[in-house]
């Protein structure tokens, strides 16, 4: 790729693009291959996907080459990703040549350094073509990672990773819990199946099917990358309940408090009843004077 002057155009005006300019002879004389069918591919050889290298406000050029190998004309529709402007939006192909068309890759200012992946696509004839377009943007390399919002969630751990530098990453991640009698959960460092570009925040979790039953917890997430050069921690407390054994405990303990109560005001009851032998018993001489 050829780096161009961000304020200064590479390109002429395309308005014959279909009939002159970018539609080169393979071989005047080259028998029809009708059977290969089309390709889109970069133009020259041996080279699989576009690659470019910039830094941010800088314009860089490259050609793509649709082929028709075929007796007929081919109608080839282009697009691609919003970094890149294609020369034209559709290139009509005679048979047995092949069609070069120029585009650019615009780095927008403030881009962070890093690496980044477009496409265009070639539609034609029922079917499609997509050819990679490689960038890397220049600049010093910072890489920064953060883990947050750690919560637990039934058997599983959830949490956030968020790369705040301008290098990608690939994380590993370290699990550790302690419970009220010492630790529940020790996972050693392991890589994420994950690769954060710059300003990328993923969301992730991690199983745990074998958490306490009843017990307070405190969960610590480690998070590491750039061969260790980059380090975060965060956690969060949760307390394990077994609720259905604690509201038949709490049936339990208010059906014994109820009976403890019944069984007092019964007490109660009984230590307060009048006794009428006493009177009886209290009045003898009474008895005996209305008898003289």
């Amino acid at each position: 790729m050829r780096v161009l002057c961000p304020s200064r155009s590479h390109f002429r005006p395309l308005s014959h693009l279909r009939l002159l300019g970018l539609v080169a002879l393979l071989s005047a004389g080259t028998p029809a291959v009708a059977d290969e069918g089309w390709s889109a591919m970069p133009l020259g050889t041996g080279r699989p996907y576009f690659y470019a290298e910039g830094t941010p406000g800088t314009v860089l050029q490259d050609t793509l080459s649709v082929r028709n190998p075929t007796a007929r004309i081919l109608n080839v529709r282009l697009t691609g990703g919003s970094w890149l402007t294609l020369a034209a939006p559709e290139v009509d192909v005679p048979a047995r040549t092949r069609a070069d068309v120029p585009f650019t890759v615009r780095i927008p200012e403030g881009t962070p350094p890093g690496d980044r992946t477009a496409t265009i696509t070639a539609r034609a004839s029922g079917r499609s073509a997509t050819v990679r377009v490689r960038l890397r943007v220049r600049g010093p390399r910072l890489p920064a990672l953060t883990v947050e919002h750690v919560r637990v969630r039934d058997d599983r751990i959830a949490y956030e990773l968020v790369n705040r530098g301008t290098t990608d990453l690939t994380p590993t991640l370290a699990v550790h819990a302690d419970g009220v009698l010492g630790p529940v959960l020790d996972r050693a460092p392991r890589t994420l199946p994950v690769r954060l570009s710059p300003g990328r925040r993923v969301a992730l979790t991690e199983p745990w099917s074998g958490r306490p039953g009843f017990d307070a917890v405190d969960v610590r997430l480690t998070v590491t990358a750039a061969d260790g050069a980059v380090r975060d921690e965060a956690g969060a407390s949760v307390r394990f309940v077994p609720w259905g054994g604690v509201v038949g405990v709490a049936g339990v303990l208010s059906a014994g408090g109820a009976l403890v109560v019944v069984r007092r005001i019964g007490r109660r009851g009984r230590d307060e009843r009048p006794d009428r032998r006493p009177e009886l018993a209290a009045k003898p001489d009474e008895l005996t004077g209305a008898m003289t």
